[in-house]
């Protein structure tokens, strides 16, 4: 049942006797009519009040682009790292970079190489659904490979990184080395004083 779906493409509504083109005529009129909102091409929720879950943005932000996972500040966000809303919903993909504005939320995904593409898991978000999530340690070094200039002390300060002690530096240093990147080996070192900083073992 469409109801029970928090979010659902075009193909889920298997046709019967109806052809594909009935069907998203049939979405078409329903979108016109306010049952259903259209989040990307082929990609539908319904609206308030006819469904009976609303769709977690990370659910949503993972059904957009099916080779993908919440990362960077959205996930940092989620893991409680860092105190600041997140407005927008971060994912990363192998796939091409991609922006997508929907009544539910603004999706901005960016472009990974697949030997980057590691580093996630899949996490409860409640109410029956999943999403892909990063790490606190990937989500921490994804944002630092696509951000200009993040390997510097004083961008990684101001992003006031807080409950590190739930960061496994360890891990970081390893992703960092594993990468051959000079930029994350860098930033692996002063995420380590961080840490070191905010737990008071280095003053």
């Amino acid at each position: 049942m469409v109801g029970d779906e928090p979010v659902f493409r075009t193909g889920f509504l298997a046709p019967g006797k109806e052809t594909m083109a009935e069907v998203r005529m049939q979405l078409s009129r329903w979108v016109k009519t306010g049952r259903l909102i259209k989040l990307k091409k082929g990609l539908y929720t319904l609206a308030q009040p006819y469904r009976k879950v609303t769709p977690h943005p990370f659910l949503i932000a993972n059904t957009m682009k099916k080779a993908s996972y919440v990362s960077m500040q959205s996930a940092m966000g989620h893991h409680g790292m860092i105190p600041e809303y997140v407005p927008a919903v971060t994912s990363v993909t192998t796939q091409r970079p991609e922006r997508v504005e929907t009544s539910l939320g603004h999706f901005v995904f960016r472009h990974i190489k697949k030997n980057w593409f590691h580093g996630y898991r899949q996490t409860d978000l409640g109410s029956g659904q999943q999403a892909f999530i990063a790490t606190p340690e990937k989500a921490l070094l994804d944002m630092v490979s696509l951000t200009p200039g993040a390997d510097n002390y004083n961008f990684l300060s101001e992003l006031r990184l807080q409950n590190l002690e739930r960061v496994n530096v360890g891990v970081i240093q390893k992703l960092a080395d594993k990468s051959g990147s000079a930029k994350l080996l860098r930033a692996a070192k002063l995420i380590a004083k961080l840490a070191k900083q905010e737990t008071g073992e280095e003053l």
